[in-house]
């Protein structure tokens, strides 16, 4: 579980954070507002607007995917944004305009497309950081339900009977920790393939 719920939260913050990143990089007249509501989430804690989010509604796996993938979101926007606004200066965008091209076909036909690279990066990190999160949570007895299988739940059960059987905490850290380890290893071997650039740089 703690797995679905990292990829379900990968994918609910890239798609929210590519349709506000794509509007707010190419409208600089609601650049400014949405920029700042933004920073406002980046200034809390990841951890804690997860716990307030939850807190607030009953705990299930919708609630931790939306409260996981809200803190997110403002990350997602801002590698959009920052691709946006480097591509709707290029001749090729001024041309479209120029033409008469609808905004809505512009974003999604030609800038769009090559926003994609980097958030196939950067949502391997965010399904890595929200798979260590769930079972945060779920250790605390603030994520998924007790009786839903995830690794948080699993470790928090097993603390009754560490002295007798300490592999019931054991075996789920470990693999919690290679999970995350190979989600980011996949992420930097795709910023690698990606961006060919940047891996002949380091």
């Amino acid at each position: 579980m703690s797995l679905i719920v990292g990829v379900s939260v990968a994918i609910t913050s890239i798609a929210v954070g590519l349709a506000i990143g794509l509007v707010s990089g190419y409208e600089p007249r609601i650049d400014m507002i949405v920029m700042r509501v933004m920073d406002g989430l980046m200034a809390i804690p990841a951890i804690l607007l997860a716990i307030a989010l939850i807190a607030l509604v009953s705990a299930s796996v919708q609630n931790v995917i939306i409260a996981l993938a809200i803190p997110e979101i403002p990350r997602v926007v801002r590698v959009v944004r920052a691709s946006v606004l480097s591509l709707r200066e290029q001749p090729f965008v001024e041309a479209m305009r120029a033409a008469g091209t609808g905004v809505p076909r512009i974003l999604l036909r030609h800038i769009m497309p090559n926003t994609l690279a980097p958030l196939i990066v950067q949502a391997t990190y965010i399904c890595a950081s929200a798979v260590i999160f769930e079972a945060y949570l779920s250790f605390l007895g603030a994520g998924t339900p007790p009786h839903i299988p995830s690794w948080g739940n699993i470790m928090a059960e097993g603390r009754a009977y560490v002295q007798l059987a300490f592999w019931i905490i054991l075996f789920p850290g470990l693999f919690l920790a290679t999970t995350v380890l190979a989600i980011n290893l996949v992420g930097d071997g795709l910023r690698d393939t990606l961006d060919p650039k940047l891996a002949r740089r380091m």
